[in-house]
This record gives structure tokens, sequence and C-alpha cells, in this order.
């Protein structure tokens, strides 16, 4: 599973619109205890390894992989 974290509310929710519209496995959620994100939101996608940049709002704060037991960070946009 990918986890997405954003600075905004509604850069999550654009996001999450974006991937469903192609036909990407993904729903929102709360950030997850171990990661920390400025809005509290996030969007987890499932089935996939990686998400390309372009279907991402430019508002993202965190991109991490999530094996089942650890999140690995992919990006962070601090």
């Amino acid at each position: 599973m990918i986890v997405l974290t954003f600075f905004t509310h509604h850069s999550a929710m654009m996001t999450h619109r974006t991937l469903i519209s192609h036909s990407f496995n993904a729903k929102m959620a709360p950030v997850p205890r171990e990661l920390s994100s400025s809005c509290g939101s996030c969007v987890e996608v499932y089935d996939v390894d990686e998400i390309a940049s372009s279907l991402c709002d430019e508002d993202i704060e965190g991109i991490y992989h999530f094996d089942g037991k650890k999140f690995t960070q992919l990006f962070s946009a601090e």
C-alpha cells in the first residue's frame, strides 16, 4: 500500500478524486499515528507499488510505502 499525506484536506480530496477517476483502488483515511501530516487526512492507494506524480496534487507532503509492518518514506516535500 502507498500512503500519501498532504498539507491541506482539499489537496487530499482532489488527489483521491483523480486517482479514483484513473481506476486506482484508493480511499481517504486519517493519517496513521506513525506518520505526521499537516491536515490529518491521507489517501491510501492499494495494489500498487508506485504512483505517477502527475496524478498527485502539488500540495503533497509525503509519500510512504507500507509493507504491513512499517512505513518507508519515498518522498518528502520538506
